[in-house]
């Protein structure tokens, strides 16, 4: 029964080594000659056909620019086929999405399609294919569209609505993260001062005329 365990952990482990390399875009070459081992042993890692170690593992997440913790991950379990999104079901509900969304913009600026479509240099056909979403806008007329409807493309994008757009905004908030300086990172990442980053978050949201009141406040109790 351990010996189960461990075949099981080995692979997952394997699993997230994988796909965090290929999402960092680094290649077997390049993680095996980090590790000073084969690219058939890292195969044999990233299979889970043989066993890692920390100091291994570590490593690669220096290389990979990933926490050791997500080389580690405990909630992970190995993926199939089924865990993977529909994506030609994603496809087609964010095209007739995209769609809605221009169609909106356009009665909004109370254009017709013949004057979108002469916008972008098409025919009102496909202008109307565009908008009930039976063909995909190429992005480069969607962003001549956005500009014109004084939009930016951010407006059109999947943001938190679905898998891949909530793995696209996760990757966002992550970049901006580690853009921040160290210190900052240390304090956030602490668990006792998140009580004071919900407070931050609460006075962000607030009036400037209630914050004054507040301020206001504080200095008669100081002084």
């Amino acid at each position: 029964m351990v010996e189960g365990r461990l075949t099981l952990r080995d692979r997952i482990i394997g699993v997230l080594l994988r796909n965090t390399r290929r999402q960092s875009g680094r290649t077997k070459a390049e993680c095996a000659d980090a590790l000073g081992v084969s690219t058939s042993t890292l195969d044999a890692y990233e299979e889970g056909r043989k066993p890692i170690s920390l100091p291994e593992l570590e490593v690669l997440g220096y290389v990979l620019n990933t926490p050791i913790s997500d080389l580690l991950d405990r909630e992970a379990e190995l993926k199939t086929k089924a865990d993977e999104p529909d994506f030609e079901a994603t496809l087609g509900l964010r095209h007739r999405i995209v769609g809605a969304l221009i169609r909106q913009a356009r009665t909004e600026a109370n254009l017709t399609q013949e004057d979108l479509a002469e916008i972008i240099n098409c025919a009102p056909d496909r202008l109307a294919e565009y908008e009930n979403g039976e063909q995909g806008i190429p992005v480069t007329e969607l962003e001549f569209l956005a500009r014109h409807l004084d939009l930016s493309l951010d407006h059109f994008l999947d943001g938190d609505r679905g898998t891949v757009g909530t793995w696209h905004r996760q990757e966002e908030i992550d970049r901006d993260f580690h853009e921040l300086p160290s210190s900052v990172q240390a304090f956030v990442t602490k668990p006792i001062n998140i009580k004071y980053l919900e407070l931050a978050m609460k006075l962000s949201e607030m009036p400037a005329s209630k914050l004054r009141a507040i301020a206001e406040g504080l200095l008669e109790i100081t002084y």
